[in-house]
């Protein structure tokens, strides 16, 4: 481009709005350097914004220090530009800095100060600032009005935002927005919805705010009726409700939603894709898991750390661990969620001292541990059996990491003991815990005692699981069959009429999950709810029939 020196104020300006780089603004300042216009506040405002635009505050900072008068816009575009670029406290400097210097305020210089001290969490800063509005009659603004309701309810201060929202002689979507979300986060909902329904424009910001609330609420059926209603749905709109399924454990929901989605015309972004990701995981859909890894790449998403992580769980849940592997090695950014995923996946496909070895180069890359990645470890060594390597690692954790025991590290040494037959440790472990051991701690015992038909200890983990869990018919069965196994009739009536006495019967089976056609498909036992169950059952009778005639035949481990 060629540069010379007849441009308009005006000229440099709109061209500096035009700006997209960093090489092309700093091209115009040595522009106005040449001119001997660096000087004028005008331009120099400008010049600061189109910093701020292109993230480059450096440079900013550079051109205002050489400014020797700055003028109240300069100021504003300096602080502006600090906020912009992720730094509240320059922003606050800059505004004090303007104080002493006698510049005075006007009504824009203050959103971008409250909003440093929201950023900043500094409510005493704030509350001046505020006394500042108001004695330089700035007060009623709205978008100073707007910035204090978004700063109190930020901390929580639902008092002095309503006060404010309250005195608001106009409102726009975002003030609105602003109080919803604060009631939403305070989880005072029939507050966020009042305000809601009296609004009189509904944006899709207000929408998706309302809905995010009674995600996090769990209130599935007001979301879904909500999200029903929106006319205009953004890719926020639909990333909320596919992480509401998700959370809900409604996988199959939140694919066909995330489906619905595209044919609607609505583009996902990174976050979307991490979550039907890792809804495919959930439902050990890998056809549909290897269509989204796919669609990621096809449209160019960035493979960042949530993405990242998301397949490869999705990859080891669906038993392509090598393709997991691949994802992993791939990743020039990883997280501990990346490393969790990897150790986990390789832990649960028996590769234990592979799952091992992992962790130790996450050792060497000096990434600090932490608790679910000390689970797959400890995972690993109960898969492989590893007594003394468990016990290592469990100890390792406490002492060198400093990581306090959570119920999931008890849960999988209870478990490794159990496996090995170390039935009176695992029981002196449990008794050790500073927490109250839940079912799946006695669940895990009485598995143990199970297999090596220890009745004493088992008849110790049932009398906490009839407390824990009193209509779970599992646990009562399994001490039935044991019983039965060692000829002990009369405690297998006594169990049988317990259970009648108290009502406990086995109400719904646990069912299974099986991908035809991109279609995933639930199953329970004895149930004939599918529309194909008359040829499912036909078919296995028929291999019932063909296994007989090779001399095969059913047996049965239970008696109940």
């Amino acid at each position: 481009m060629q540069w010379h020196a007849r441009f308009t104020f005006k000229q440099i300006a709109d061209e500096l709005r035009k700006c997209w780089s960093l090489k092309e603004v700093e091209s115009w300042y040595g522009l106005m350097l040449k001119n001997n216009t660096s000087q004028d506040c005008f331009l120099m405002n400008q010049y600061i914004t189109a910093c701020s635009n292109v993230h480059c505050i450096d440079s900013a900072i550079f051109a205002f220090s050489q400014v020797e008068n700055p003028n109240i816009f300069v100021y504003n575009a300096m602080i502006g530009a600090s906020v912009n670029c992720f730094r509240p406290l320059e922003a606050l400097r800059y505004y004090v800095d303007m104080l002493k210097n006698g510049v005075c305020p006007s009504s824009y210089t203050f959103p971008a100060v409250i909003k440093s001290c929201r950023l900043l969490s500094i409510a005493k800063f704030g509350e001046c600032i505020h006394s500042q509005v108001l004695r330089n009659g700035f007060g009623l603004h709205i978008h100073v009005q707007t910035a204090f309701v978004d700063f109190y309810s930020s901390l929580g201060r639902f008092v002095e935002s309503t006060k404010v929202f309250d005195e608001m002689s106009e409102r726009d979507g975002f003030a609105w927005s602003m109080m919803i979300s604060a009631h939403a986060r305070a989880g005072d909902l029939n507050s966020a919805r009042k305000l809601f329904d009296e609004m009189p424009e509904k944006n899709t910001a207000t929408w998706n705010t309302i809905i995010h609330g009674y995600v996090e609420a769990g209130d599935l059926e007001s979301a879904e009726e909500l999200f029903n209603k929106m006319l205009k749905k953004d890719v926020i709109s639909w990333t909320t409700m596919i992480n509401c399924y998700s959370k809900h454990k409604r996988y199959r929901e939140a694919l066909e939603l995330f489906h619905e989605m595209k044919s609607a015309g609505t583009r996902p972004d990174e976050v979307t894709m991490a979550t039907v990701i890792s809804a495919c995981a959930h439902l050990g859909a890998l056809d549909q898991g290897k269509e989204m890894h796919s669609y990621v790449m096809q449209y160019g998403f960035d493979i960042d750390v949530y993405i990242g992580s998301a397949l490869i769980d999705m990859y080891a849940k669906c038993g392509v661990l090598e393709r997991a592997l691949v994802v992993f090695f791939k990743l020039w950014d990883k997280n501990l969620f990346c490393w969790s995923s990897i150790i986990d996946g390789l832990a649960v496909h028996g590769y234990a001292e592979e799952a091992l070895a992992m962790f130790d180069k996450l050792e060497k890359e000096k990434f600090g541990p932490n608790g679910v990645i000390f689970v797959s470890v400890l995972a690993a060594c109960t898969h492989a059996g590893l007594v003394e390597e468990g016990k290592r690692r469990f100890l390792e954790m406490v002492n060198k990491y400093s990581i306090v025991p959570q119920i999931e590290h008890y849960g999988c040494m209870v478990d490794l003991l159990c496996r090995v037959g170390l039935l009176e440790e695992a029981l002196g472990l449990i008794r050790s815990m500073r927490m109250q051991p839940n079912s799946v701690i006695w669940g895990a015992l009485l598995g143990g005692c199970k297999i090596h038909k220890n009745l004493e200890i088992a008849s110790v983990a049932v009398d906490r699981l009839m407390i824990l869990e009193p209509e779970n018919s599992g646990y009562y069965t399994l001490l039935v069959n044991m019983f039965a196994e060692a000829n002990r009739w009369s405690d297998v009536a006594r169990i049988r009429a317990m259970m009648k006495e108290r009502g406990v019967e086995k109400i719904w089976p646990g069912s299974s999950w099986i991908e035809v056609e991109k279609k995933m498909h639930q199953f329970a036992a004895c149930d004939n709810y599918h529309p194909a169950s008359e040829e499912i059952y036909s078919v296995l009778d028929v291999l019932d029939s063909e296994l007989k005639l090779f001399g095969y035949a059913l047996q049965f481990d239970f008696i109940l």
